[in-house]
């Protein structure tokens, strides 16, 4: 069941009364004091940075900022717009397909770690450190296979196994090969990094962090890396089908302390789980019909404003804002008690956000407001498709 905060709703009717739907919504109070428990659930060797990509909402970047231990990055774009937003805060560079142009602005900007996706892009990084008379610091993304979990079952988005990101073994001995052949101090290395799955709960996500480190201690013993660090990345699960609950960062938390030896330091990179319960996607009901016996909702905007519910293949979870005024001279569409599918204005059956969903009543002109909808959500969105307007941004 989805709970709709008063201001959240209150918000929404101002907005349908001036004609300013579809609309964003930003709790950044909620925000702070989520970021500040997650902060607090975790043991002082653990660090936490901040996935931009989820996110990258300046006021957002803002309130993170103030909690988290710094920002992970994946492209030059995202340096350049979060050096500007967030002046100072520290930042880890990770991602495939980091070009020789990106790694020397990053160089520059004093990137405080960097995630190493294979021996070439260690070469450039190399190069680019050495051109600037630099030493950087860095962390081998090691790409294990894909964790098999006890308790959800397949995880919801694999990275390990065979993927583009991170470096089997072999390509480990070959960096470690890399860096023993370079003579002018530009690289460090400092550990290793691994992400493997996401929408892992704290009891698997522990599961994977073992693993990891066990890897991982063995590897950097031999490579003579003292005091290692490791990057356990992100991948905390967020149920879209159950909106009332949140990652177990307590467990998570304690879970951690119990892994990290003396001398260690782990890092973690949550994006989703950190900002998704702060959003949302405010909308109005254009029409209500019916197709082959299945009632259809339209809403102003859609997939192209939220695509979140498309990327993953889920249902967004909303609430209904019930408004009583109708001024046409012709009946009312709607529905009651009723299964209906809630779609937006794109000239596509995919543009869908909730299947089926039941509602006790729905109608054109009431409002919907989508939760979850603080991450992977306009910034993922195809926002230029048809051209329709973009919609407002609020901040609470």
């Amino acid at each position: 069941m989805l709970s709709l905060p008063e201001e959240i709703r209150e918000l929404a009717l101002r907005l349908d009364a001036s004609d300013s739907l579809p609309a964003y919504a930003y709790d950044l109070g909620a925000l702070a004091a989520h970021t500040a428990a997650i902060r607090a659930a975790l043991p002082r060797s653990a660090e936490f940075y901040y996935a931009v990509k989820a996110n990258p909402d300046t006021p957002v970047l803002r309130a993170i900022a103030t909690h988290a231990d710094g920002l992970e990055i994946s492209s030059g774009g995202e340096l350049a717009h979060v050096s500007a937003a967030v002046p100072g805060v520290p930042l880890v560079f990770g991602g495939p397909g980091k070009t020789g142009a990106e790694l020397s602005a990053a160089v520059r900007a004093g990137v405080h770690r960097f995630h190493v996706e294979s021996p070439h892009e260690l070469r450039l990084l190399a190069a680019a450190a050495a051109a600037d008379c630099r030493t950087v610091d860095v962390l081998l993304r090691v790409n294990l296979a894909a964790p098999t979990c006890a308790t959800r079952g397949p995880a919801a988005l694999v990275m390990g196994g065979a993927s583009p990101f991170g470096m089997d073994v072999a390509l480990l001995a070959e960096c470690a090969s890399v860096l023993s052949g370079l003579d002018n101090g530009a690289v460090r290395l400092r550990g290793l990094h691994a992400h493997t799955a996401s929408g892992l709960d704290a009891a698997d996500l522990l599961a994977v962090s073992a693993r990891l480190l066990g890897f991982g201690r063995d590897w950097c013993a031999s490579a003579g890396v003292p005091a290692p660090e490791f990057n356990l990345g992100g991948g905390m699960a967020v149920d879209y089908r159950q909106p009332g609950t949140v990652f177990d960062w307590a467990t998570y938390g304690q879970g951690l302390a119990s892994l990290v030896r003396p001398g260690e330091t782990l890092r973690i990179e949550p994006g989703r789980a950190v900002t998704a319960y702060c959003g949302w996607y405010l909308s109005r009901v254009l029409d209500v019909k019916h197709s082959h016996g299945e009632a259809f909702a339209v809403i102003a905007g859609g997939t192209h404003h939220l695509r979140t519910p498309a990327a993953k293949g889920h249902d967004q979870p909303f609430a209904v804002i019930a408004v009583e005024r109708w001024q046409a001279p012709w009946p009312r569409p709607g529905v009651g008690q009723a299964a209906v599918t809630v779609c937006g204005q794109l000239c596509t059956p995919k543009d869908i956000l909730a299947r089926r969903a039941g509602v006790q009543q729905l109608r054109a002109g009431d409002l919907i407001a989508f939760g979850l909808a603080g991450a992977y959500a306009w910034n993922i969105s195809h926002q230029s498709f048809l051209m329709h307007p973009p919609p407002a941004f609020h901040y609470l």
